[in-house]
């Protein structure tokens, strides 16, 4: 989605950059290709990728040489790896000594995987930038915070993020520009319950049914509009071939959340 002489708003690049992670650029040197192309209209040099393949974690980073901006963006759970739903279901909690508090276990043993890998990019080829950008969407929104809490100094943007960790966690989080978009009924941003110790990272900038943000919305405002999205959406779409059933279910969804901005 990124056009070419048109650079891309920081909202448009976090977006479409968590969107660009589901590309299977590891396994064909198509998709590979593919993904450069994308990322060359906004700027940036050819990725580097970072693949676990026990853990079924992936990134990829890239450099834009214009202003030195540092892009790593996570991806999301993938519904045909188990690998990927392990991860997301093992919810009890464990100590972040990377920096504070206790977070999800699956998300901790993921981003575990990646984030020396990643480091060592960043100290290396990656290493003359001027900013550092973090995103992701689902899953890769939790690895993503989780990378915050380890480069205070990147900035945060994530789409239809679970809570990543408890208050501590989020208390000790240092990053301070921090970006949580949810898409109107997006259920997965109710995951896990705040009944289960965990806790939101930032407030939430709220993308309305309509498609416009707002910032630190009010709770009945949003319930207000949750409503109407869902009655509408099962009268003019749940019934149709392919469509899902839920709106809950296809505002989860990255393209739904690029409606926003592009």
């Amino acid at each position: 989605m990124f056009a070419p002489q048109a650079p891309p708003t920081l909202l448009q690049l976090a977006t479409e950059a968590s969107r660009l992670a589901y590309v299977r650029a590891e396994g064909s040197k198509a998709e590979a290709d593919r993904l450069a192309a994308a990322l060359a209209r906004a700027g940036f040099e050819a990725p580097r990728l970072f693949v676990d393949t026990a853990s079924g974690s992936q990134a990829f980073g890239a450099l834009r040489p214009a202003d030195g901006l540092v892009l790593v963006a996570f991806r999301g759970t993938q519904p045909d790896e188990l690998a990927d739903l392990a991860t997301d279901l093992n919810a009890l909690t464990t100590p972040w000594p990377e920096a504070a508090g206790r977070v999800h276990v699956g998300f901790a043993g993921a981003a575990r995987t990646l984030l020396p890998r990643i480091g060592h990019w960043l100290d290396g080829d990656a290493k003359p930038r001027n900013g550092l950008l973090l995103t992701g969407h689902s899953l890769g929104a939790a690895l993503a915070t989780l990378a915050a809490s380890v480069w205070p100094e990147g900035r945060l943007v994530t789409l239809g993020s679970p809570r990543v960790g408890d208050a501590a966690f989020a208390a000790g989080l240092r990053n301070p520009q921090r970006i949580r978009l949810v898409n109107c009924c997006d259920l997965v941003t109710d995951l896990p319950p705040s009944l289960s110790a965990y806790a939101h990272v930032t407030p939430a900038s709220y993308i309305t049914s309509g498609g416009e943000l707002v910032e630190r919305p009010d709770a009945v405002q949003v319930d207000d509009d949750r409503m109407r999205a869902r009655t509408a959406y099962f009268g003019e779409h749940a019934g149709k071939p392919g469509a899902v059933l839920l709106r809950d279910l296809a505002d989860h969804a990255p393209i739904n959340y690029a409606r926003a901005f592009f």
